[in-house]
């Protein structure tokens, strides 16, 4: 019957070998954490903003529909109340629409600077 090599002390003289010093490995973990948290930041922010921007659409677009649902004394009111709420909805549409593509430029932008800011964070320590 063969005798099987015994690896312990290979394992061992390898682990033993290793380097000890895990503070790359915190800093890292601290860089990508602190990254993490500022995206969070614009994330957040976009997302507060957004929700007032759909927030403030909604109580417009209610305020117009009860002037809208009023009753009019003229029949012909009626169609050009109907035109009047149009007109204003697709106004403030394109306000928020606006509002909301500002949002996200405003978003992209200040994930792209904290991208290059993270990458020139790391450049050098990846040459080490």
């Amino acid at each position: 019957m063969a005798n099987p090599q015994d690896f312990t002390k290979a394992f061992t003289d390898m682990i033993d070998a290793m380097p000890k010093d895990f503070g790359g490995v915190t800093e890292a973990f601290r860089s990508n954490a602190q990254l993490a948290e500022k995206l969070s930041k614009v994330a957040l922010t976009a997302a507060e903003q957004s929700a007032e921007i759909s927030s403030n659409w909604t109580r417009d677009a209610l305020a117009k529909l009860a002037t809208a649902t009023a009753a009019k004394e003229d029949p012909m009111a009626y169609g050009q109340t109907a035109a009047d709420l149009a007109s204003k909805s697709f106004e403030v549409a394109s306000e928020n629409v606006v509002a909301f593509a500002e949002v996200a430029k405003r978003v992209q932008m200040e994930t792209i600077e904290l991208m290059l800011a993270a990458g020139k964070d790391l450049a050098p320590k990846a040459g080490k």
